[in-house]
């Protein structure tokens, strides 16, 4: 443990290299929003199908333009992906370069369009797998292909390797994160080392650099209609994924929230938290005072203490008396004989046997 200790300070203190935590933490930031925008999504189609319908139906390839976008962005203008660039890290080539890169210089082309893939195209083809897998499932289960189907043998050797696929794929990166803990490894994440980068932190020549790319954008002009038109796409484009990116950033917190509030696990927090409070049993002004007016058979009024005529039941109590015995004893005193409860008149209640 003191070894571990050890070599967790020395990452910490490391002047690029990014400690465990906000590695983790920049890879933790993604996964928390798109369930939480999906239950937003969720909820606008549930309140109007007609119209927001297809954004439930077409949620996960809407979702991955938009991070695709996003993405492309942030690689373009800081050299790294929109959570990276959150937690003020950026990506460089893997090499022995003392000298390195500022985020504004980008990364090289083949890189950069290898984070992108791996950005973006990974995580869709494997929420797509797991839909795959439990739709599979459920079909498995309720035997939709017949018996003799060849397809049905495939599925289930498929279903069978699953688990011991992703197993392997879940190990890789945990393997990749304790060697990376232990200082054996440049990067803490296998997606990283197939991309060819490793994450250090911002330093303060980046942050003046991008400061001042950012001042120089809105003041740079161009003269040709070719340029002029490239450049006003670049700048919807970017408009576009600034807005999505300042929306996502004032709103990450709260998106995280909702995923939590909305957790399978956090369910039973919530019924404990919003569910009605339980009634108090009722209290009597003089529990033994009142069971004694009771009268042992039903059908006798407590008041008269003869056979009910006219039953009538008060509101406020539940309790039955005679009409003309409960009214009188009502309209003078203003409670329930029994219980003591405030009662009026209109809290009488005629009562109708079948007989009657």
């Amino acid at each position: 443990m003191a070894e571990l200790g050890a070599h967790l300070t020395a990452a910490s203190a490391g002047d690029d290299r990014p400690s465990i935590f906000e590695a983790v933490a920049q890879d933790s930031l993604m996964a928390a929003v798109k369930p939480a925008l999906q239950h937003l999504v969720k909820v606008l189609a549930e309140s109007n199908p007609g119209r927001y319908g297809f954004l439930w139906r077409w949620f996960d390839e809407i979702y991955v333009l938009l991070d695709l976008l996003l993405q492309q962005y942030y690689l373009a203008r800081c050299s790294a992906s929109f959570s990276e660039n959150f937690y003020s890290l950026k990506r460089i080539p893997i090499g022995d370069c003392r000298q390195q890169p500022l985020a504004t210089a980008g990364l090289p082309k083949r890189q950069h369009w290898k984070s992108l893939l791996l950005l973006v195209l990974v995580p869709y083809l494997k929420g797509k797998l797991e839909k795959l897998v439990s739709s599979l499932r459920e079909e498995d289960e309720y035997s939709i292909h017949p018996p003799s189907s060849s397809w049905k043998r495939f599925y289930r050797a498929f279903l069978a390797a699953y688990p011991f696929v992703n197993m392997t794929w879940e190990g890789w990166f945990l393997i990749q994160q304790l060697c990376y803990i232990l200082g054996k490894a440049q990067h803490h994440s296998p997606m990283l080392r197939l991309a060819g980068v490793r994450l250090v932190r911002l330093t303060a020549e980046d942050i003046q650099a991008l400061e001042k790319k950012s001042a120089g954008a809105s003041s740079s002009q161009t003269h040709s209609i070719k340029t002029q038109v490239q450049s006003a796409v670049r700048k919807a484009l970017g408009g576009i994924a600034f807005s999505l990116s300042t929306g996502l950033s004032i709103s990450v917190f709260f998106l995280q929230f909702l995923d939590w509030w909305y957790s399978s696990e956090n369910q039973e927090t919530i019924k404990s938290l919003t569910a009605l409070p339980t009634p108090p049993p009722p209290v009597h002004l003089n529990h033994e005072a009142s069971s004694a007016l009771l009268p042992k058979l039903k059908t006798v009024c407590p008041l008269c203490r003869k056979i009910r005529v006219n039953a009538t039941a008060l509101s406020t109590s539940g309790f039955v008396f005679c009409y003309r015995c409960v009214y009188s004893y009502v309209k003078t005193h203003q409670r329930c004989p029994i219980t003591g409860y405030a009662t009026e008149l209109q809290h009488l209640v005629k009562l109708y046997s079948p007989e009657s």
